[in-house]
């Protein structure tokens, strides 16, 4: 049987959270053989080499499991995409989980443009904040921004609130687009997420969004990765994570699309941004040069974008001087925190 769609996910010592990610992806599919699952093992030091086999075991032809050493999420993504035979691809991380009646509308979306032989670049659905510690959860919907029930063009999407940016969570790719962009993902690094939810999406010529929760983003742990002590100590992964997506794209040379190309300044300017941020709640000398030196390079790579990003309402807002300044800053990021929900 063809597959319509494979879900990647990479783990590592996930063996606490996987079992409940897996089974929501067998629930909400009903067991159909149309669907894979790429159990990523990114050289786990727990018992989660042995769950993935006894996954595979378990589900031969739906489940298989893939070793490897230790390389970091973005390298556990590409090795999903690697192996995939899904007509379409979508990341779920370990500790995240997909609701099963939204699962399941989402793939009778998928199958009937396959049956129908419609080609649509990129599925796009919501995800939900789990804070589960705090017995909260925040829906991000993108409903007032993409059409609904139609396939579109960039061409055709409105203006994206500062909650709304596409993340990874939201994106379904056709695996033959996912792997024509051949995504710059370092190893041993956090944050690559950003840059596969930016670097495909001038490759993506229909979309295609359903108003549906379908990812569950679960929050809040101690050590996460958008943890903000976590951000902070790890502030130069986002440095090199906003210099490989400044660099993949001269944005008002290379994306037609006028609305595509804004909406991707206004993701790559608030990348900008989180780094103007972290840098003033880091105790770290040297991140102020590093970050003067960020924006250095960015105005040697294109004026322009350097222009929209550095005096734009945020860039002038999250680079303040003096001391005075930097609490403004910190106090504006807080309070947008609180508003957006966003950790």
């Amino acid at each position: 049987m063809r597959k319509i769609i494979t879900f990647g996910i990479p783990c590592y010592n996930s063996a606490g959270d996987m079992d409940r990610c897996i089974t929501s992806i067998l629930e909400g599919s009903s067991y159909s053989g149309d669907i894979e699952i790429i159990i990523v093992d990114d050289g786990s030091k727990d018992e989660t080499p042995a769950k993935a086999d006894e996954w595979e075991a378990r589900y031969p032809g739906i489940i298989r499991a893939v070793h490897q050493e230790n390389g970091g999420h973005g390298i556990a993504v590409l090795s999903g995409l690697r192996e995939a035979q899904g007509i379409y691809y979508k990341v779920v991380d370990s500790d995240d989980w997909l609701d099963s009646a939204a699962l399941s509308t989402m793939l009778s979306i998928l199958r009937g443009f396959v049956q129908r032989g419609t080609r649509v670049d990129l599925f796009i659905s919501n995800y939900v904040y789990e804070k589960v510690f705090e017995h909260k959860h925040t829906a991000i919907s993108y409903r007032s921004a993409l059409p609904r029930k139609k396939i579109f063009t960039w061409d055709q999407i409105g203006r994206f609130r500062p909650d709304q940016n596409l993340l990874m969570h939201s994106l379904c790719y056709r695996t033959d687009v996912l792997r024509s962009a051949n995504l710059p993902l370092p190893a041993h690094t956090f944050y690559v997420d950003n840059i596969y939810a930016y670097v495909p999406l001038p490759l993506c010529h229909t979309l295609y969004y359903a108003d549906i929760d379908l990812y569950r983003y679960f929050i809040g742990r101690e050590g996460q990765s958008v943890n903000e002590s976590t951000m902070v100590k790890r502030l130069d992964q986002q440095f090199r994570v906003t210099r490989i997506m400044m660099r993949s794209y001269h944005l008002f040379d290379d994306v037609k699309s006028s609305r595509l190309r804004s909406y991707m300044m206004g993701y790559f300017t608030m990348m900008m941004t989180i780094c103007s941020v972290f840098t003033k709640l880091s105790d770290d000398p040297a991140m102020p040069d590093n970050l003067k030196q960020l924006w250095a390079d960015l105005r040697a790579f294109d004026e322009r974008m350097y222009r929209h990003a550095r005096w734009g309402l945020l860039g002038v807002g999250t680079n303040l001087p003096t001391k005075v300044g930097d609490k403004v800053t910190i106090g504006i990021y807080h309070l947008a925190g609180k508003i957006f929900k966003f950790n």
